[in-house]
């Protein structure tokens, strides 16, 4: 897991900094209903963030997430996977999100995403749209730059840049020469599972479709 049950981002909370902060229920391109958190800045930067989380979904963790950015300024919404099997709710840290992530296609994700983007600009204002994902959703993360959507930037937290998924998303280092916007990719350097040859391939492969990007 990227973190445990209990763990909150390491963003100290500023009182006062997020004008509202609600659980909402969107519609994907697709039709698909899903659950999602959307905070809107008291004082907005004129950015806006989509959080895609990791393979639990929409986890307290990313919850807070999007309020603590919502306080520095930045809106934000974030999403969860599983409206299609799973409903709508909150299941709680026993949910059994293994049995529902293969149950996720990219198509959908695809249509969740831009569903997503477009409420975060139409009720925020953000003129600057970013995409930021752990894990399953840092993987997902990066391939938002190739959907058309205008981004600014994506930033990937450890998402497995090369080879097959569980869920038939493409590899992002092959389909690198769609991507529009810059890309910050963050990995672990121990990392045992994303290994030093696979981040030097994404970066190899951003290099070579000229975007401009910075591997950490």
């Amino acid at each position: 897991m990227c973190f445990d049950h209990d763990s909150r981002p390491p963003i100290a909370p500023i009182t006062g900094g997020s004008l509202d902060a609600r659980e909402i229920v969107l519609e994907g391109t697709d039709g698909n209903r899903f659950a999602a958190y959307l905070a809107r800045a008291a004082e907005p930067s004129g950015a806006g963030m989509v959080v895609l989380p990791d393979v639990r979904g929409l986890h307290a963790y990313y919850r807070d997430l999007v309020l603590r950015l919502a306080e520095h300024g930045v809106g934000a919404i974030g999403i969860d996977y599983f409206g299609r099997t799973a409903g709508i709710g909150d299941r709680g840290p026993g949910f059994d999100w293994a049995q529902h992530v293969p149950q996720t296609t990219y198509e959908g994700l695809r249509a969740d995403v831009t569903a997503a983007v477009e409420h975060l600009r139409t009720t925020t204002g953000a003129s600057r749209i970013f995409t930021m994902g752990f894990c399953m959703g840092g993987r997902l993360a990066f391939l938002t730059n190739g959907f058309g959507l205008g981004l600014a930037g994506v930033i990937g937290f450890y998402g497995w840049p090369v080879g097959p998924s569980r869920n038939g998303t493409p590899a992002p280092a092959e389909v690198a020469d769609t991507f529009e916007a810059p890309v910050l990719a963050i990995f672990g350097g121990a990392d045992e599972g994303i290994d030093a040859d696979a981040v030097a391939a994404f970066e190899h492969a951003l290099g070579a479709a000229s975007v401009e990007h910075r591997v950490v």
